[in-house]
């Protein structure tokens, strides 16, 4: 799963989650209003600030190629001019009145925009997150210099070394729909994008229905809700769901296993990556949890799997690890080979793999420690509150409020039965796509192509 770990988050009233799952924690409330927005309020009063975040349920997975890195340009200029605030200078501005610390982030699933400020200033800013989301202006001078910045964000993820791998993994994990997955988008779609674009986007995913707005820290929920109501409440609903109106297309399953080499000067080392389709909250949710246990079980130095290829000499570095998501999560094995035994390391990754189910690879002792750590993270996530708010709104769009309320109570329920039947409809023989990124001058050392291939 994503490191964030969360549970225990909404109600359909301030005590009840909807679909009803459980009680809230006592300084968590939830409200929805007429128009479809929904509203959470964490009480937090152990230091004076107050953080406002607001969440759409958009970001890669709503891409065509033709829109790809978009949905990454729009939250760039939510940040910028709107109707209440005409010009760039006039919201920086507003920002030093209310004394915010603003970001936002965009993910394959979700678009979150944030601002921390001191409680005092609550109401001004819930006003002015009313008028960068609902407002916005797409002025095109401002969007010619964002189309730069974006792009040289892209830039700079290019000139990580190990980004060619990771490119081109993505491209044969999903195919046709590698957009969908593509979070930081096309160069030429980011510079020549235009106001236009902009507005199809708004005009789809930026409504209240299709909306979660998250209000943490010192305040009080009443006044809260009645500051939202009184100012989100005209905000009209857009009479559809846009995930029905425009359904995300669904990963076609890997057919057969896939190699490649990819060669690069900048990496001293080879490294290898194997991914596999593995479950989603919307087909498989009991395989998420056994997923998240099992991985954090593999990357313990005491298990079988970090043993037999760390201790063993053959690897310098293993991990594993699974990514929730509403659509098709990815499966992912890293290994870095002694580049001397790199043919050895990989043979012995091949018989791990096989093992994966065997009755006695994990030991019982091992599931109840990772079940009870993993429970502490998700204790532990929520202590800072201006970051948790984050948390909340990432299970909000990747999962459902039945499975953000019970992760915990369902973590604990995991079995060694869930976690062979994980790996026997996931990872053992099934396809995958596997890669090595490696240097020219080691290329031609190991001879990769001897042995890395089906």
């Amino acid at each position: 799963m994503m490191l964030a770990l969360c549970a225990c988050l909404f109600s359909a009233t301030a005590q009840l989650a909807p679909g009803s799952q459980g009680a809230l924690p006592a300084n968590m409330f939830f409200k929805k209003l007429p128009n479809g927005l929904e509203v959470i309020v964490i009480e937090d009063s152990s230091v004076p600030l107050a953080t406002i975040e607001i969440a759409a349920k958009n970001g890669s997975y709503t891409e065509s190629p033709q829109y790809n890195g978009l949905s990454h340009l729009y939250e760039h200029m939510f940040f910028k001019a709107n109707k209440d605030y005409p010009s760039q200078e006039a919201f920086l501005n507003r920002v030093g009145e209310l004394g915010i610390s603003f970001n936002g982030q965009t993910t394959e699933e979700r678009v979150n925009y944030y601002f921390t400020l001191p409680k005092f200033n609550l109401a001004g800013g819930l006003d002015f997150m009313n008028s960068a989301i609902r407002y916005p202006l797409f002025d095109a001078e401002e969007m010619k210099r964002e189309n730069i910045v974006v792009d040289g964000e892209f830039q700079r993820n290019e000139s990580n070394p190990y980004f060619p791998l990771i490119d081109e993994m993505n491209h044969r994990l999903w195919g046709d729909l590698y957009s969908r997955k593509n979070v930081i988008g096309d160069h030429n779609i980011i510079r020549t994008a235009t106001p236009a674009k902009m507005d199809t986007i708004k005009n789809k995913y930026y409504w209240p229905n299709n909306s979660l707005l998250t209000v943490a820290g010192d305040v009080k929920h009443d006044d809260v809700f009645k500051q939202v109501e009184a100012t989100f409440g005209d905000w009209k609903p857009s009479g559809f769901d846009p995930f029905v109106k425009w359904p995300v297309p669904e990963f076609k399953p890997l057919t057969k296993s896939d190699y490649f080499i990819t060669e690069s000067p900048n990496v001293n080392v080879p490294i290898v990556m194997y991914y596999w389709h593995g479950p989603d909250t919307r087909k498989d949710i009991p395989a998420t949890y056994a997923a998240d246990v099992f991985s954090f079980i593999l990357n313990q130095n005491s298990s079988k799997f970090s043993r037999a290829l760390v201790d063993a000499g053959l690897a310098l570095e293993v991990n594993i690890g699974y990514f929730t998501q509403k659509h098709t999560g990815p499966i992912s094995l890293t290994v870095v080979p002694d580049p001397s035994k790199t043919k050895e390391c990989l043979a012995e990754v091949k018989h791990q793999l096989a093992l994966f189910d065997s009755p006695d690879y994990v030991t019982d002792e091992q599931i109840e420690a990772a079940k009870r750590t993993l429970d502490i993270y998700s204790v532990r996530e929520q202590e800072v509150t201006s970051d948790f708010v984050h948390t909340v709104s990432f299970w909000w769009c990747s999962a459902t409020p039945g499975y953000l309320n019970t992760y915990q109570d369902n973590l604990r329920k995991v079995t060694r039965t869930d976690l062979q039947q994980y790996v026997r409809k996931y990872i053992k023989d099934k396809p995958f796509c596997a890669g090595m990124l490696v240097s020219p001058q080691l290329k031609n050392t190991i001879k990769p192509e001897l042995f890395f291939k089906p």
